[in-house]
C-alpha cells in the first residue's frame, strides 16, 4: 500500500534519500553476516509477567522464528496490505511479530499495553484491520478476554493470541516456510510502501494514525545511527514497547543496521534496567529526563550496578536539564543526546558531536536543514527546518522571536491515517510539517546556529499578556535538591488571564513550600513573573505511555488540591 504520491517517491530516491531497501532486507543481511551471535534477548523477568521464560536468540534463530510466523499468518488467511492491530509488551514475540509482517507486507499497528477497550475499539474502526493480536495475560490482566470483547462482533477482524493452545493461537508447530517464499516471490514489496500505523500519544485529542513506510525506517536507523554516535560494537538497551518512533525508529532498526545485540525491558523497572545493564554489558539505551535525574540523585543505588559498559544514553520526551548531562558526564563518564521527536519524523538531535557543550546541548538544538546553516550529518542531508510566525505565517530569520516549528524532508510521514481535515491543518502551503512545537532561535553570532525550545503552542502559560514556558520551568525547578520531579501548568485567573501553579514530587523524607521554590529560581536570577504563585504536592506527575507529562491531566490535579 503507497500513501506517498510516486512524484515524491522518484525525487527522494534520485536524491539518495531513500532507496530500494525493506526492513527484511535488513533482517536477511544480519542472520547472513553474523548467524550465530546472539541478537535479542528477552527481559529477564519475563516469566512473572506473561508466564512465559525469557528467550535468547541468534541471529540463525530469530530469522528461523520470524519465518515461521510469517508462514503461521498466511495460514490464517492474511495477506499483503492486511493490517494487524498489535497489544504485545517488549518481549522477543513483538519483535518477531514486527519483522514477520515485514517480511510478508502485513502492516502493523502496535498499540500500549495500558489500552483498553474505549482505546483500541477506536482505533479498530479507524484501520479496519484483518487481525487483532494479543496475549493470554499481562501482569495480572485478562488480554485474552479483552481481545475477545474487541473482536467477538466483528466478523472481520480475527483474533490471535500468543504462547496459547486454543483455537484462536497463531499455530507455529505445522507452519509450512516454504509457503513464505513462494507468497513472496508472488507478491512483490516495495519499500515504498506502508509498514506501520503508529499512534500519537492523544495527550491533546484522540489518538492520530501516523503511517511510515520502510523508506522511512530504513533512513530513519541510517539517521539516528549517525546522529546519536552508535557504533557497530554497541549492545543496545530497549526500555519502552515496540509502539512509536522512539522505540521502533530510536532503537530496534539501529539494531538491525548495526547488526548487534538488542536486549529488551518492560515494564519499567530501574533495579532490573540497571541489572540488565551490568549483565548484558549494555552501551546505549535511552531514558527519560526523569529517570536519568531521579538515578542521579540515588548515588546509593547505582554503586550496587556495574554500569561502566554503558557509553550513551538517548534522552528526550521532556526538556534535559544542563546539571543531568554535565553530572552523567563528570561522575560516570556517559554521554547524553538530547532527542526532540515525534511519530510523524519530525525528530532534531543535539548529541556531543554536534553539541559538545553540555550547557548549550541541554537547551539547544542544531537548526539542521535551515537556511544559511550547514551541518554535518545524514539528518541535515534529508530535513529541511524553519520557524513560522503562527499569527502571521511569516519565516523568522532573526532572535528574539518564538515561532511554531516547521519540516520537510525525507524522515516525515505524509499524512495522518484517513484523516483529512487533519492533513489540511498538519502541512502548510510548501508542504511543511506544522509541528505544533515552539522554538526560538537561540542568539546572536555562534548562537545563531541553534534553535532552543520554548513549548508546545498549547501548553504556553499566559500570565498579564506574558508567554511563559512550563518546560522552561520544569527544567529550573527540577533541579532543586529536594525534589525528584516537578511540572508547571497555568491557572485560570480573572485578573491575569492565567497564573502558574506547579507541581512537585519531592525526594523520599523531604518537604518542599512555595518559598523553597521562589528562593531557588531567584538564585537562578529566573524573572519575577515566571515564579509559581501555587504549590502541590503529589506522589507522582501522571504521565502517558510514552512517559510524557500529561499537563490536562496534571492541571484537574493541581485544582482539586487547591480546593
Amino acid at each position: 500500500m503507497f500513501l506517498t504520491a510516486n512524484s515524491q517517491i522518484e525525487d527522494y530516491r534520485a536524491k539518495g534519500w531513500w532507496g530500494t531497501k525493506t526492513v527484511d532486507d535488513m533482517l536477511q543481511a544480519a542472520i547472513l553476516a553474523h548467524p550465530a551471535s546472539i541478537a535479542l534477548v528477552d527481559p529477564l523477568n519475563r516469566e512473572s509477567l506473561d508466564g512465559v521464560p525469557p528467550r535468547s536468540l541468534s541471529w540463525t534463530e530469530l530469522g528461523e522464528e520470524v519465518e515461521k510466523t510469517a508462514a503461521a499468518l498466511l495460514a490464517r488467511g492474511l495477506q499483503k496490505d492486511d493490517r494487524l492491530v498489535v497489544q504485545l509488551p517488549n518481549t522477543v514475540d513483538a519483535v518477531i511479530i514486527f519483522l514477520a509482517a515485514a517480511r510478508i507486507g502485513l502492516i502493523i499497528s502496535p498499540v500500549v499495553m495500558q489500552y483498553r477497550e474505549h482505546e483500541i475499539s477506536y482505533i479498530i474502526e479507524k484501520i479496519e484491520p484483518a487481525a487483532f493480536v494479543t496475549i493470554l495475560q499481562f501482569g495480572g490482566f485478562d488480554h485474552d478476554k479483552l481481545g475477545h470483547n474487541l473482536t467477538d462482533e466483528l466478523a472481520n477482524v480475527q483474533l490471535i493470541t500468543l504462547n496459547d493452545g486454543g483455537d484462536t493461537a497463531l499455530d507455529l508447530l505445522s507452519a509450512d516456510t516454504a509457503t513464505v517464499r513462494d507468497y513472496r516471490e508472488k507478491n512483490p514489496l516495495d519499500a515504498a510502501e506502508i509498514l506501520t500505523i503508529c499512534w500519537t500519544s492523544g495527550t491533546e485529542s484522540r489518538p492520530k494514525g501516523v503511517p511510515r513506510n520502510h523508506c522511512h525506517w530504513v533512513l530513519n536507523a541510517e539517521v539516528i545511527v549517525d546522529a546519536a554516535g552508535m557504533i557497530e560494537s554497541d549492545v543496545l538497551l530497549n526500555p519502552f514497547p515496540l509502539v512509536n518512533i522512539g522505540s521502533i525508529g530510536g532503537l530496534v532498526l539501529p539494531w538491525l543496521q548495526l547488526q548487534t545485540k538488542l536486549v529488551l525491558h518492560h515494564p519499567f523497572d530501574i533495579g532490573i534496567f540497571l541489572n540488565q545493564i551490568a549483565d548484558e554489558k549494555v552501551s546505549y539505551t535511552i531514558a527519560p529526563p526523569a529517570v536519568l535525574g531521579a538515578l542521579l540523585k540515588n548515588p546509593e543505588l547505582l554503586e550496587r550496578f556495574d554500569i561502566g559498559s554503558l557509553r550513551a544514553v538517548g534522552s528526550g520526551s521532556a526538556p534535559l536539564s544542563p546539571w543531568l548531562i554535565e553530572s552523567w558526564k563528570s561522575i560516570h563518564d556517559i554521554e547524553i543526546t538530547n532527542i526532540f521527536g515525534s511519530n510523524e519524523g519530525s525528530s532534531l538531535f543535539s548529541s556531543p558531536g554536534f553539541v559538545p557543550d553540555p550547557n548549550e546541548r541541554a537547551r539547544f538544538f542544531p537548526r539542521l536543514g535551515a537556511k544559511g546553516t550547514d551541518w554535518p550529518g545524514r539528518v541535515a542531508e534529508v530535513m529541511q527546518t524553519r520557524l513560522v510566525d503562527p499569527a502571521t505565517g511569516a519565516e523568522i530569520t532573526e532572535t528574539g522571536q518564538v515561532g511554531e516549528m516547521r519540516l520537510a524532508g525525507a524522515t516525515i510521514f505524509s499524512g495522518y491515517w484517513r484523516s483529512p481535515e487533519l492533513n489540511d491543518a498538519a502541512f502548510d502551503e510548501d508542504g511543511y510539517f506544522a509541528t505544533g512545537d515552539l522554538f526560538e532561535i537561540a542568539g546572536d553570532g555562534a548562537l545563531s546556529r541553534y534553535y532552543r525550545f520554548v513549548g508546545r503552542s498549547k501548553e504556553i502559560i499566559v500570565r498579564g499578556g506574558v508567554n511563559i514556558s512550563p518546560a522552561e520551568l520544569d527544567d529550573l525547578i527540577v533541579g532543586h535538591p529536594k525534589i525528584r520531579e516537578a511540572a508547571t501548568v497555568g491557572i485560570a485567573d480573572e485578573k491575569l488571564g492565567e497564573r502558574v501553579a506547579v507541581a512537585v514530587a519531592p525526594n523520599v523524607g523531604e518537604d518542599v513550600s512555595l518559598s523553597d521554590l521562589t528562593t531557588w529560581l531567584g538564585e537562578q536570577h529566573i524573572a519575577i513573573f515566571k515564579h509559581p504563585e501555587m504549590l502541590v504536592t503529589v506522589d507522582q506527575l501522571p504521565r502517558n505511555a510514552m512517559n510524557k507529562v500529561m499537563r490536562d491531566e496534571l492541571r484537574e490535579i493541581v485544582i482539586a488540591k487547591l480546593g
